[in-house]
């Protein structure tokens, strides 16, 4: 059965960085045995195959649009840009603050990698620090890029509906 709207997909995802001196590296996958052949396995984490109903929105949307018509056991590998994956560089999500204040206000010592939570409860991280102020760079950390997704259908299952009793 090939994947429709409504149907579970159930892939494993590979996710590689595709411009620059990393192209080829992995970012992301579903797959344990991918995950320790590129050496970025964690085990703090699970790796299982990800699991979602076509067209809801609940992943990528290249990545929605490129399962559907497939089978279990078949593959594809879609390239999507910026705009389709993690966003653009907003120069607005990078912010200068006041080093003192920063590391008053926090735990986190201000050195270069170093992970922050604004007030609304952003994530973003260290990337430049003077003796007075740190920048912040709350992008998704793979914004401005682009990527290529390896998908391989593990299941599928149709859109089960309620029945009358």
């Amino acid at each position: 059965m090939s994947l429709e709207p409504g149907h579970i997909a159930i892939v494993h995802v590979t996710g590689r960085l595709v411009d620059g001196p990393e192209s080829g590296a992995v970012f992301e996958t579903t797959d344990v045995v991918v995950a320790l052949d590129t050496g970025i396995y964690h085990d703090h984490r699970d790796f299982k195959p990800l699991e979602f109903r076509v067209g809801e929105g609940h992943v990528l949307p290249g990545i929605d649009e490129a399962v559907r018509g497939l089978s279990p056991g078949e593959s594809t590998t879609i390239v999507l840009d910026p705009e389709e994956a993690y966003g653009t560089v907003d120069e607005d999500a990078l912010v200068t603050v006041s080093r003192e204040e920063l590391e008053a206000r926090s735990d986190v010592m201000a050195e270069p990698g170093e992970l922050v939570r604004s007030d609304r409860g952003d994530v973003g991280w260290i990337t430049a620090v003077a003796d007075d102020s740190v920048t912040v760079d709350f992008n998704h950390e793979l914004a401005g890029q682009r990527v290529a997704f390896e998908i391989r259908v593990l299941e599928t299952h149709a859109e089960q509906t309620a029945h009358e009793v």
